[in-house]
């Protein structure tokens, strides 16, 4: 892990940052190769894929790792409670044309903004890319919090009122309801972090097959950091 090689971006018209890090892994091959001889499966209805969670032990390690620069990047919890952390091998399988409704729109991970999300880009190359970051049109929104949620939700279902479901696609441009704000290129070994209550889905090539194995697919290592409970 090299930490110590970060950048960080502002972007958005509400000042997100967004922090990477090339060349995450010392040995991205292992962790590729640890990902071969798990046991996928579908975890959450949102998520369009298969999940194996990252063993204890490397979540512990690379804590101890990234606690002082989440607090740097992002501010450290209340009342010194520290981290905790959650993390998974994560292949995106569903192709567009099974995608529930809430899967072709962009997303966020929950309403808090004190929560952390990390994705490591783990394929080595192809049609399937990194995240992108989206702005709500009609209501501006670019991150979700418990107090703008229902606003949120009551102006989405107005949208489809009047124009009907989103396709069956993943979303890429955001029309015509969201507009894309910004996209962080998934490079491999590189690891992104970012406030999860911003909008937000995979860079997905809706033309493109989507691999069903760590060896061929779109591999990341999702992960989450919120603060611990006291």
């Amino acid at each position: 892990m090299a930490p110590e090689k970060w950048r960080c971006e502002d972007f958005s018209f509400s000042d997100q940052q967004l922090i990477s890090i090339d060349g995450f892994l010392k040995t991205p091959d292992h962790a590729i190769s640890h990902a071969v001889l798990q046991n996928f499966a579908r975890i959450t209805p949102q998520y369009p894929g298969v999940r194996a969670a990252l063993p204890a032990r490397v979540c512990a390690d690379w804590l101890t790792m990234l606690a002082p620069l989440l607090d740097h990047w992002f501010g450290a919890p209340a009342g010194g409670r520290g981290w905790a952390m959650q993390a998974w091998y994560s292949l995106v399988t569903t192709p567009p044309h099974a995608l529930i409704p809430m899967q072709r729109l962009p997303h966020v991970d929950g309403t808090d903004p004190a929560q952390i999300a990390m994705m490591l880009y783990l394929s080595p190359g192809g049609p399937h890319g990194g995240t992108a970051f989206f702005r709500h049109l009609s209501t501006g929104l670019e991150a979700l919090t418990g107090e703008t949620y229902p606003r949120y939700a009551a102006a989405v279902q107005a949208d489809h009122a009047r124009t009907g479901m989103p396709p069956a696609a993943y979303p890429t441009d955001g029309a015509p309801h969201f507009a894309r704000t910004h996209v962080a290129e998934g490079r491999f070994n590189r690891a992104i972090f970012y406030r999860g209550n911003i909008l937000h889905s995979g860079v997905i090539d809706n033309l493109a097959p989507l691999g069903t194995t760590p060896a061929d697919g779109r591999l990341t290592i999702n992960a989450f950091f919120r603060p611990a409970a006291e």
